[in-house]
């Protein structure tokens, strides 16, 4: 058996980080950044006001109370037709440009309005005060998006303030997800005799989203070796797929469609990785028209191992083809244990599916979910991390263990 962090290496080793592209800023969600964003703008574009109130001269109102004549009312998107002059003052509205003469901002809360041509200043300011000066937020020729950034909501609403309507970043990856079995059923009809439900590609789907990628459904593929073969060489050429994942025959011993197939026209490794579940794993590459060595990934059949498989190993692999550098890997934390856990030694590391919460004691305490089989999909539902246990005799309640967390929200629950 193989350490999974060697496995992990040679993955990783083989799968090239994207070439960057130019894409509208719409397009650029959750992408990337591969190269620094300049302001070709400065934010705010011209000086304005952070509140309501009034326009003034601070030397006018050193001494409050003081009695202003209002000259004028500006609302934000209005330009300026007159100055503040000694002895006046101008409405203004947030945002709106600071007009000629004004030094200062006085809040709507500090005056009173004295019949429809006066107002009377209560509080004195200082020069400044509540002025927004132009290029305060970010100056013309400022980095303000820096590569290796994702972008977030947040990052697009900096870009469209300087008005950066492209940027480059390193792609999405686009994964095709197959299935492959004459016992398989998704559309819904009665099972006959040995068929079941399908649930892995269903699954890979999306979490292969989840993790930044586009998912294309390649579907079932019966039990033939032809069709498998062109639906694979389909997906790499016409159909445009940067990886391939699929799940079954990758157990030492199978002569399966899928190991048979891969064998005879990819570049595959297959291995045994020193884990539970998810112990076999093959990785390798088919080579596109263009010459372009695209990552196959082929998990087990089992759907929890296909599961663990598909984060311990496929998921940073994608991930790091789309430029995401060490957030490619799930967070860990230190964690306490509140059961037992007994096992035997057997030279592989374990990953129990358990559920993480916040503790009184402000640490990640996490519970076993019993049922860890690995064809028992359903205690993943209830289960939002993977508790790793040693090689040995198991684990005694209070004991600290290595959790990663799963789940697009990936993260402990609040306190119990």
């Amino acid at each position: 058996m193989t350490p999974l962090h060697d496995v992990r290496a040679m993955v990783l080793a083989r799968c090239a980080i994207a070439t960057p592209v130019r894409v509208a800023r719409a397009d650029a969600a959750n992408c990337i950044i591969a190269s620094d964003v300049v302001a070709a703008e400065q934010v705010p574009p011209f000086a304005n006001t952070a509140v309501d109130g009034y326009a003034v001269r601070s030397i006018d109102v050193v001494d409050v109370p003081v009695e202003l004549r209002v000259i004028g009312e500006l609302a934000a998107g209005a330009a300026p037709t007159v100055s503040v002059t000694p002895g006046t003052a101008i409405r203004i509205m947030t945002g709106a440009p600071i007009p000629d003469g004004c030094d200062c901002v006085v809040m709507v809360e500090d005056t009173e309005r004295v019949g429809t041509d006066s107002v009377n200043i209560l509080k004195s300011v200082p020069a400044g005060a509540a002025i927004r000066a132009a290029g305060s937020d970010v100056a013309e020729g400022a980095t303000v998006v820096t590569a290796g950034m994702r972008v977030t909501p947040m990052i697009e609403g900096v870009l469209a303030s300087i008005n950066a309507t492209h940027v480059v970043v390193y792609p999405r990856v686009k994964v095709g997800v197959i299935s492959t079995g004459d016992e398989l059923v998704d559309d819904g009809s009665p099972l006959g005799a040995g068929q079941i439900r399908e649930s892995n590609r269903t699954m890979l789907v999306r979490i292969v989203e989840e993790a930044g990628a586009t998912a294309i459904d390649l579907g079932i593929i019966r039990d033939n070796e032809d069709e498998l073969e062109t639906a694979l060489r389909s997906a790499v050429s016409t159909g445009g797929c940067d990886a391939l994942v699929t799940s079954g025959g990758v157990s030492m011993g199978d002569y399966d469609i899928v190991k048979a197939v891969l064998s005879r026209i990819a570049d595959m490794n297959w291995v045994q990785v020193a884990m539970k579940p998810a112990k076999p794993f093959a990785f390798g590459t088919l080579k596109n028209p263009a010459g372009v060595q695209i990552p196959i990934f082929g998990l087990p059949g089992n759907p929890v191992s296909s599961l663990v498989s598909f984060e311990l190993l496929a998921r940073p692999a994608l991930r790091t083809m789309m430029g995401f550098g060490a957030a490619a890997h799930r967070p860990e934390v230190l964690a306490i244990t509140d059961d037992a856990v007994r096992r035997q030694p057997d030279g592989k590391v374990h990953f129990d599916r358990v559920h993480a919460s916040w503790g009184s004691d402000g640490r990640v305490h996490v519970t076993r979910k019993s049922e860890q089989s690995s064809h028992q999909l359903a205690s993943t539902a209830v289960a939002n991390a993977l508790m790793m246990v040693p090689d040995g005799n198991g684990l005694t309640a209070g004991d600290n263990v290595m959790v990663t967390f799963l789940g697009a929200d990936a993260g402990p629950t609040a306190a119990q």
